[in-house]
């Protein structure tokens, strides 16, 4: 598969919303303004994918006391509800008590959403947040 078409774009700005942009581009590292531009078009195309439904992916990442009593088995009987979009999970010792999950999942924004609030509302994880990505194909 080849490169895509870079096509040219131009806008007008406001000189000081030139200015922040220019503190943000240098502030993320960002290589060029088109870089950063492009990337947050990709953010807003993002954002639509979810609010228009369809095929999303996206990943819940919490924080949780391993030791906490059954806490593990609710978590892993969630994420059996959930197995039509689950794609994989990634468990992380962070110390002695702490543990880290990554849940990828792909599917309707919805089921998504319904699988980070179930994990969230479960007493004794410490925190859980669902990160909205892109399958890519529209992007």
């Amino acid at each position: 598969m080849g490169k895509a078409e870079l096509k040219r774009l131009s806008v007008s700005l406001d000189g000081g919303l030139v200015d922040a942009f220019d503190k943000y581009v240098e502030r993320e590292g960002y290589p060029t303004r088109s870089k950063a531009v492009a990337d947050l078009i990709a953010g807003c195309l993002v954002r639509n994918e979810w609010s228009a439904g369809g095929v999303v992916a996206g990943a819940v990442i919490l924080v949780y006391d391993h030791h906490k009593r059954d806490l593990t088995n609710r978590l892993t009987h969630t994420q059996h509800d959930y197995h039509d979009i689950i794609i994989s999970s990634q468990h992380v010792h962070l110390d002695h008590d702490n543990c880290l999950e990554v849940i990828v999942a792909r599917g309707a924004p919805e089921r998504l959403e319904d699988l980070a609030k179930r994990l969230k509302s479960t007493k004794g994880v410490k925190y859980c947040t669902l990160s909205a990505a892109s399958t890519g194909t529209k992007l």
